[in-house]
């Protein structure tokens, strides 16, 4: 998987108005009553359109480059979620993120640390994320796999699959 770069002394690459309209949005959002047409908006305009039918984020959030990120169909995200997008999310239908849980699609370059590396996160259909996971830049959960709870993932996770500790390991095959 190929690693992007982006300085963040460059506005044409750091893009500071998708910085200002997703931490804008998250601030609505995290005021917002859910269940509700107006929140429903905000969901919608924080993620460009690209959230199935059927899917539910819950407050409070934290994302940013909300315009990187895709959810499938009927996906549940659970409270105090943070969507670093900057390398691109996917959730694919189906997927259930439990509470407290980091999807992580970018990091700081170890010399420079104004150039923000990036990598995606897929998160494969029916897998699930267990409440304070970490996913780091670079992986992908396969469908139907399941990260314990507290797990940080470092690598891809396979199908039918149980990860588990820091870093994840395997514990078992569903």
């Amino acid at each position: 998987m190929e690693e992007t770069r982006i300085d963040m002394r460059d506005p044409a690459q750091s893009d500071p108005a998708e910085g200002v309209r997703c931490a804008q949005l998250c601030f609505k959002i995290n005021h917002t009553m859910p269940y509700t047409e107006e929140y429903d908006s905000l969901i919608t305009k924080l993620f460009m359109d690209n959230i199935g039918k059927g899917s539910r984020v819950m407050p409070p959030l934290n994302v940013v480059r909300g315009n990187n990120v895709k959810i499938g169909k009927r996906v549940v995200v659970m409270n105090n979620v943070l969507m670093m997008a900057a390398g691109g999310i996917t959730i694919d239908d189906d997927v259930m993120v439990a509470a407290n849980v980091q999807l992580i699609s970018n990091n700081h370059d170890l010399y420079d640390h104004q150039i923000i590396t990036c990598k995606p996160v897929h998160l494969k259909r029916n897998c699930w994320i267990g409440a304070g996971a970490t996913i780091l830049p670079g992986v992908s959960v396969g469908e139907n796999a399941v990260v314990a709870a507290g797990a940080v993932v470092t690598k891809d996770v396979d199908a039918n699959t149980v990860v588990g500790g820091n870093p994840a390991k395997f514990i078992k095959k569903i």
